[in-house]
């Protein structure tokens, strides 16, 4: 077992008291525990750890034991007395000579032990076999890795802590509900878009009991065709109350299998098949939100217009389905694949007021990678269409906001996101632009709790919970953000803005190995991406890299976009141009592209010292 205290070499040299005394809590909180279990200190290098055991299961059980005391640690503690540490874990043959120990298990457990987030376990398939069925945490695979001087590829698992994607408690909570995508039993697979259609209707229609708070459609979405127990789904949801069922559809024929579990209990509070015609669907939804209401003893509130927002055209609805679930993956490429979804649903469609407002939300993001102006101006166009094609769909006031809020339009923005909650207290992304509001009023305490809000409607999805991790850092509570990210990553393995705010995370620990290492992992997958490229600019200006930090903040500006922007912005910041960082963010202003956290984010703390700060907070309308 190797272990590695993350970010003490940065610790040390900014501060050698303090970097001892973390050192010292350390060696005091681990060895009896490597004691407890058997273990053989055979040497520390600095804040390192070589121990070696008698048996893998008790190798394994001293690492948990070692992350949890140090958790329960941290959650006490002031941020620089955290103690971060990674430990990664393999078996096999070693050679002692003179109190030391060598062989390839030696340098492969060293190398196992750098995957591992700060906090984590890595162990190797080797371990895994022996300790399957045995350990009493969740181990998940992470692929095979190579190691440096290793000659082939190891197979490596993640150990799920109990902590891990911890947020506020609701699981118990039997008001919290989740509808599961329905299965489509249909002879025709093509009818796939009515099962999908369906469930997206019974969260709308179940959104409207009192009290409810119902699990949103990319979460659950999540989940088609999965294979996990009911129980687990709940668990990684937090939901107490589980709606799933089936569809059958033949010509104008329906059936409509329905169960309602309490998950809570295991248990089924009740089940009905309905045999009807196609057009008695709606209604079909309504009895079925009905006996909701009255198993969780709450009330229907009042009627709102049916289906509001959606189509009756078949393949424009099966183009917007898949445009909303291609959005949600990131990164240039799939937004440009879900903008031409989209287009092609309005198309066939032009009355359709959620394909509208999907449109009018990825446009604002892909400002990002193409000519910000251009894009919020289309943006903008696809949200006022959203509400006059429907004035009652939530989702086009939300939409509407988003582009407000990307135009500086602030109380406008807030004025259309109330209405957007009266509509659906559980629209997610409403709740998330009011985070960002108040994240740009620098309001953080306000912004935190609406983000929480948010990715508790939305906790499977990446927006909420990338935003809320951004809030939480920029807050300075990191390890909570850091949580978020992991579980992120666990689902979604690849995915930029986990990379990038994992990387912006160790950046602010000035853990800089880390971050580069996390930075390489994500422009291996994504290897043009903007965002990763940036942050990866800032991060050699942090490290005395002028040349290449420069290099890609050319490199940027010269492909255009929010990026080329904020290149100019963070990367002159981090070395020390500060006249030339505010020429970029007054460019930034112009065009209403500036971070939306400006008052918080630690690296751009220069230029919130200087004079020409309030300017710049006067000029786009926050207040100084």
């Amino acid at each position: 077992m190797f272990t590695d205290i993350v970010g003490y070499t940065a610790l040390t040299q900014a501060n050698e008291s303090q970097a001892m005394r973390v050192l010292e809590t350390h060696n005091q909180l681990i060895r009896p525990l490597i004691a407890k279990y058997r273990g053989i200190e055979v040497k520390t290098i600095g804040d390192s750890f070589l121990v070696e055991f008698g048996s893998a299961l008790d190798a394994l059980r001293c690492a948990a034991e070692i992350q949890s005391a140090l958790h329960a640690h941290n959650s006490s503690s002031a941020e620089a007395s955290k103690i971060r540490v990674r430990i990664g874990i393999h078996l096999g043959d070693v050679i002692h000579r003179e109190g030391d120990v060598f062989g390839d298990a030696v340098n492969i457990s060293s190398r196992i032990e750098q995957l591992a987030d700060p906090g984590a376990i890595c162990i190797s398939q080797q371990v895994y076999d022996q300790v399957r069925n045995k350990f009493e945490l969740p181990m998940v695979p992470l692929g095979a890795k190579s190691l440096k001087n290793i000659d082939s590829p190891v197979e490596v698992y993640g150990v799920q802590m109990s902590w891990d994607g911890q947020r506020e408690p609701a699981a118990t909570d039997a008001r919290r509900v989740a509808v599961l995508p329905f299965a489509n039993l249909s002879p025709d697979p093509a009818d796939e878009y009515f099962a999908d259609g369906l469930t997206e209707e019974l969260i709308s229609t179940v959104s409207r009991i009192d009290g409810a708070e119902v699990i949103s459609r990319t979460s659950v979405m999540q989940y088609k065709k999965s294979q996990k127990p009911v129980r687990q789904i709940s668990s990684e949801l937090e939901a107490g109350t589980v709606l799933e069922g089936s569809i059958r559809k033949a010509g104008n024929r329906l059936r409509v299998a329905v169960q309602m579990i309490d998950a809570v209990r295991d248990r089924h509070i009740w089940a009905e098949t309905y045999d009807r015609d196609l057009d008695d669907v709606f209604a079909i939804q309504s009895d079925i939100a009905g006996k909701v209401a009255d198993a969780l003893k709450a009330r229907m509130a009042k009627e709102t217009p049916r289906s509001a927002g959606l189509t009756d055209e078949v393949e424009a609805y099966t183009d917007y389905l898949r445009a909303k679930q291609v959005a949600n993956e990131g990164g240039q490429t799939k937004t440009k694949e879900a903008i031409a979804l989209l287009e092609s649903a309005i198309a066939k469609d032009p009355a359709f007021s959620r394909a509208y407002a999907e449109l009018a939300r990825v446009l604002r993001h892909m400002g990002s990678y193409e000519d910000y102006t251009a894009t919020l101006k289309r943006a903008e166009e696809m949200g006022r269409r959203a509400i006059a094609t429907g004035p009652e769909v939530a989702e086009a006031h939300a939409a509407m906001a988003a582009v407000h809020i990307a135009l500086d339009r602030f109380e406008p923005a807030r004025e259309e996101l109330e209405k957007a909650v009266r509509l659906n207290p559980n629209l997610s992304d409403a709740h998330a632009l009011l985070g960002e509001i108040t994240g740009a009023f620098g309001e953080m305490d306000t912004s935190i709790a609406h983000y929480r809000k948010a990715y508790a409607l939305d906790p499977v999805s990446m927006h909420a919970g990338i935003l809320m991790s951004e809030v939480l850092r920029a807050s300075g509570r990191i390890e909570e953000g850091l949580q978020i990210l992991y579980r992120a990553n666990r689902l979604y393995p690849n995915h930029v803005h986990v990379f990038q705010g994992l990387a912006a995370c160790h950046i602010q620990l000035k853990d800089f190995d880390s971050a580069r290492r996390v930075l390489e992992d994500g422009l291996r997958s994504n290897p043009n991406d903007g965002e990763l490229r940036l942050t990866k600019g800032v991060l050699d200006a942090m490290e005395g890299k002028r040349e290449s930090a420069l290099e890609e903040m050319r490199a940027l500006s010269a492909e255009g976009g929010t990026a080329g922007g904020n290149s100019k912005l963070f990367i002159n910041l981090a070395l020390g141009n500060v006249d030339e960082a505010f020429a970029a963010l007054d460019e930034l202003a112009r065009i209403h592209s500036w971070p939306f956290l400006i008052k918080s984010e630690p690296l751009l703390e220069g230029l919130r010292k200087d004079p020409r700060f309030a300017d710049f907070c006067r000029k786009v309308g926050i207040p100084p």
